[in-house]
């Protein structure tokens, strides 16, 4: 199994897992033209995806779904509220499927496990993927951390976890107070501090990888998410790799 990030930010998510011939895209916040270019730079092509299954219904994760799936012909794994939230854009897709935020699916050879997060959206998940072994936990979009959260995340062989911000540098930015207070809220994105007490918190006796993700350009820096989960984790700060807004991450082998 490996994955790999196209892009990670406010102006665009999306990331790709890879079991044998199963190949599932988790969000798409990009056009039709960038994803398919983001593909390629990994050596694969829109027709190559099994699925797609998406967290939630804010743009920068969802803006390139409907197209991208209509093109294709490509299924769709999400939950009723999000459904509900964006019904209109995949009203005519080919296969739409609606999945239990509690309950695993597959999607040809890959286990995926949806868990709810705190976050201002419909229904909003994040996920878990496995070849029954082997598992890559996702976290991103979350204001806070829960039990579920870190239950869902313990023990996993490889991380995605959201670095959005560092406390600090959000505070003292240009954003309004009201967007200064959605972000740092319990229901908007996990900061550097939060999310290395939540690494901290997990069991990684089988970490592989760990990578920093979500990182705003205005409120955070690369170096301050590595320092940060360098440091809960008691690891030299280059085995902290970061999912960029746009370059992504390359390929990376669960063994």
């Amino acid at each position: 199994m490996r994955f790999a990030s196209l892009g990670s930010g406010s102006e665009g998510n999306a990331l790709v897992v890879q079991l044998g011939a199963s190949c599932v895209l988790m969000d798409c916040g990009f056009s039709l033209n960038e994803i398919g270019a983001r593909l390629a730079r990994l050596g694969l092509t829109p027709d190559s995806l099994s699925g797609i299954v998406v967290t939630h219904e804010h743009g920068d994760h969802i803006a390139g779904v409907a197209r991208l799936a209509r093109k294709y012909s490509i299924p769709v794994w999400l939950t009723h509220g999000m459904r509900q939230a964006h019904g209109k854009a995949l009203a005519d897709l080919p296969d739409v499927i609606e999945i239990d935020p509690h309950s695993p699916f597959v999607v040809g050879e890959l286990q995926v496990q949806p868990y709810l997060v705190p976050h201002d959206a419909a229904e909003p998940v994040q996920y878990v993927f496995s070849d029954g072994v082997k598992r890559l936990g996702v976290l991103t979009d979350t204001g806070c951390s829960t039990k579920h959260i870190e239950a869902m995340l313990s023990g996993c062989d490889a991380l995605v976890l959201e670095c959005n911000h560092d406390v600090d540098m959000l505070a003292n930015g240009n954003y309004p107070l009201s967007l200064k207070q959605r972000v740092g809220g319990r229901l908007g994105h996990l900061n550097n501090a939060d999310a290395a007490a939540l690494l901290a918190r997990l069991d990684n006796s089988r970490l592989q990888h760990i990578v920093a993700a979500h990182l705003s350009r205005r409120n955070n820096t690369p170096e301050l998410a590595v320092s940060a989960l360098s440091a809960a984790l008691d690891c030299n700060e280059e085995w902290v790799a970061v999912a960029t807004q746009d370059e992504g991450l390359d390929w990376r082998e669960i063994i």
